[in-house]
């Protein structure tokens, strides 16, 4: 049987004292670990944030030129069709889609943009005309479809 020395009081003190740095430090370490961690995920949401609005930014530029497309295709569809079927590939591969914007389709303000309204006793509201189209990028909204509404 081996006997262990007894430790002396002022030893004891200071394993205690020791132990009680130990962990402090490692509370200190946990706690710089989980904010390390939360400022690696905000990062990663700001820089995905970043390439969304540009993305975005970059897309809505180019929907004056696929409306005048449109309107020379609308004017010209012998000629253009081939140009219509490639433009509309495009939007796809884009993720870009037309707001459905008929008239007699059911007004809803996040998808149209009313203009102006026409006076009628109706309930239900729904497009009369289409003055410009809207469009979603990737299913949301990028540019509302500017519309006249009337009442029916």
């Amino acid at each position: 049987m081996e006997l262990k020395p007894k430790k002396s009081v002022k030893e004891s003190a200071e394993i205690v004292k020791l132990e009680a740095q130990i962990a402090e430090l490692t509370d200190d370490l946990k706690r710089t670990r989980a904010d390390f961690e939360n400022f690696r995920k905000q990062v990663e949401i700001q820089k995905e944030q970043a390439k969304k609005i540009a993305t975005d930014s970059t897309v809505l530029k180019l929907l004056p030129l696929i409306d005048d497309m449109s309107r020379a295709i609308s004017a010209n569809p012998e000629t253009l069709a081939p140009i219509e079927k490639t433009l509309e590939k495009t939007m796809e591969t884009l993720g870009l889609s037309k707001i459905e914007t008929k008239e007699g389709t059911e007004f809803n303000p996040d998808l149209h943009d009313a203009i102006s309204m026409d006076e009628s006793d109706g309930e239900k509201e729904v497009v009369a005309e289409e003055l410009r189209p809207g469009y979603l990028y990737n299913n949301e909204v990028l540019r509302a479809a500017m519309v006249r509404v009337k009442r029916i």
